[in-house]
């Protein structure tokens, strides 16, 4: 009897302490002192990681500066002499017969993008945009200094010796940009480092380019440029904005039978520095009765024919212009002309993200020179292999489109996505200048 009744003891007694474990564990969980996840299923697959603590699926938020309108905008109103700055509701559109003042307008499109503040057709709004703007500067990432320094060159200081060239310098001396800078204590807290300025045309700023040079610049190439000045680690390609039209309905069949000339280039010959490749280009493409090579100045007849040209021919011509690139390179795009690019120094835009072979050819200047060479490769190339090219001019030409309202993945938004990219350097830079008491100890090593 006794020995039957053990049984019953020990179960009663097992029942009593699981009782008081899983009353514990409850207690425990409800403070939060007991993670039953680490304890109980210490099988289970681990959990994901946490998420960066970089803003990766959010806008970057860009702290524009409010400078006068004789600074940017008002360079397009010069019978106005309005100086607040500008908003969404006073900014003037872009003007129809700017000609090629238009090729350098990326600044123009970059302050337009950040006033922006609407939305409805999900192609503008937060969630799709890389950039809006903030008033608070304490929550900006980068912050952006809307002076239109190629603008101001070409209205102001377009032939260098004009008295006018001293308004050019004067905007940069003046409420001057840089003494404007140099005074707010977001530029004195990075030196500058994490500050976008555009700077695209190659005159661009040429008074105090060495006050601004740790910023963030927007070029189109380093042609002119020092090292110190300017480079690839810190800066953003910016594309030319294209003077033709584009081509929206390149629907053909059969393009590549469709465009007869094999290779088109219509522009200046006689340039100077690396350009001096196109007038011997000249020489080397001439007797072939379906390339078209020709000597023509700009203007507005010059880029309808222009346009027709590159919309006929199944490859387009860049040579080298004064710098390594030249606004022809995205008007073959826009054209859906399989860019022939002839430039030994040449950087693109967003390579990062966008492969150019796909769809454009590369010579060195020493092959593009052997005759007949560049033209009997050109003629191998397969018809499936073009027609490829050309579908992917199609798929990527909208990346190379500068437009207000802006739109999903166009030209400003994916120079705002290169800002991004340069800011972990910069923001590296910064740290690293709070601490280290041998600034330059790096570039010392052997």
């Amino acid at each position: 009897m006794y020995c039957s009744s053990l049984p019953n003891m020990y179960g009663r007694a097992l029942l009593t302490v699981i009782f008081f474990v899983v009353l514990l564990m409850t207690f425990s969980v409800m403070i939060g002192t007991f993670d039953f996840r680490s304890h109980l299923v210490p099988f289970l697959q681990a959990e994901s990681p946490l998420p960066p603590p970089c803003r990766s699926f959010s806008p970057l938020r860009v702290y524009m500066y409010d400078l006068p309108r004789r600074f940017n905008v008002g360079m397009l109103q010069r019978r106005k002499s309005d100086e607040t700055p500008v908003t969404a509701e006073t900014l003037p559109p872009w003007p129809f017969k700017a000609g090629l003042k238009k090729q350098h307008s990326v600044e123009y499109w970059m302050l337009a993008s950040l006033l922006y503040n609407g939305s409805g057709d999900g192609d503008g709004d937060g969630e799709e945009r890389e950039a809006v703007r903030v008033s608070d500067p304490e929550i900006a990432d980068a912050f952006f200094v809307p002076f239109f320094s190629s603008m101001s060159f070409n209205t102001h200081g377009h032939v260098m010796t004009d008295p006018e060239t001293e308004i050019d310098k004067q905007l940069q001396f003046q409420v001057d940009v840089v003494n404007f800078l140099r005074k707010s204590k977001y530029w004195q807290r990075s030196e500058g480092r994490d500050h976008v300025i555009p700077m695209q045309h190659p005159n661009a700023f040429r008074f105090l380019r060495d006050q601004v040079n740790a910023s963030i610049l927007i070029v189109v190439d380093f042609g002119r440029y020092p090292k110190s000045l300017s480079n690839l680690r810190k800066d953003v390609v910016a594309p030319y904005v294209h003077v033709v039209d584009s081509y929206t309905d390149d629907e053909s069949q059969n393009p590549f039978d469709s465009r007869p000339t094999l290779l088109f280039f219509r522009g200046r010959t006689l340039r100077k520095d690396e350009g001096v490749v196109r007038a011997k280009l000249g020489k080397v493409l001439a007797g072939y009765n379906d390339v078209h090579y020709e000597n023509s100045i700009a203007s507005s007849e010059a880029i309808k024919l222009s346009s027709e040209g590159m919309r006929s021919s199944k490859f387009c011509l860049h040579p080298a212009g004064d710098t390594p690139s030249s606004c022809r390179l995205f008007d073959a795009i826009v054209s859906h002309c399989v860019p022939v690019i002839v430039s030994d120094h040449i950087e693109l835009p967003y390579e990062d993200q966008i492969d150019y072979s796909e769809f454009s050819i590369f010579f060195s200047v020493e092959e593009a020179l052997k005759p007949g060479y560049m033209v009997e490769q050109l003629r191998k190339v397969p018809k499936e292999r073009w027609v490829n090219m050309w579908r992917r001019l199609k798929d990527i030409s909208h990346h190379f489109e500068f437009q207000y309202p802006p739109k999903k993945q166009d030209a400003v938004n994916m120079l705002w996505r290169q800002v991004r990219h340069k800011l972990p350097a910069a923001n590296l830079a910064v740290h690293r200048s709070r601490r280290l008491k041998i600034p330059d100890w790096w570039d010392r090593r052997r």
